[in-house]
């Protein structure tokens, strides 16, 4: 075999090792996908008996799993949407409750010229203990 021919052959058996390494090592082809939970599987592991606690689940679905840091009325509206859940009849009823409860409070700043709101520590304890199946 010629000179460069080896080398060549050299090359490329180096690079398939290389990439044989990289298929058998801990890396991102191996590792298994995770799908992000959506809305309505996420209320599915919950025990939710009432209107005022599907509105606190999913407003910590959005805190928690869509990293809102605030929700408001069209956030809240939205989420039901995509849960395919019927919307309340009064969203605003609804949170008021549940900041009656401890659940919910205003947040500090509005969002999109909207009154917003955001879970208490309470709130969050409840949703993760009280409705959890």
């Amino acid at each position: 075999m010629s000179e460069s021919l080896e080398k060549k052959l050299h090359e490329l058996e180096l690079r398939v090792k290389k990439l044989e390494n990289a298929l058998t090592s801990d890396s991102i082809a191996t590792k298994p996908k995770t799908k992000k939970m959506s809305a309505k599987e996420f209320m599915l592991t919950k025990d939710l008996k009432t209107v005022v606690q599907e509105v606190l689940a999913l407003c910590y679905f959005l805190e928690q799993n869509e990293g809102m840091e605030s929700f408001n009325t069209n956030d809240i509206m939205s989420v039901f949407r995509l849960a395919k859940v019927k919307l309340p009849a009064n969203i605003n009823d609804t949170v008021n409750k549940n900041i009656a409860k401890g659940y919910i409070m205003e947040a500090a700043d509005k969002k999109d010229t909207k009154k917003a709101w955001t879970l208490t520590a309470s709130g969050e304890t409840f949703v993760e203990s009280e409705l959890s199946k």
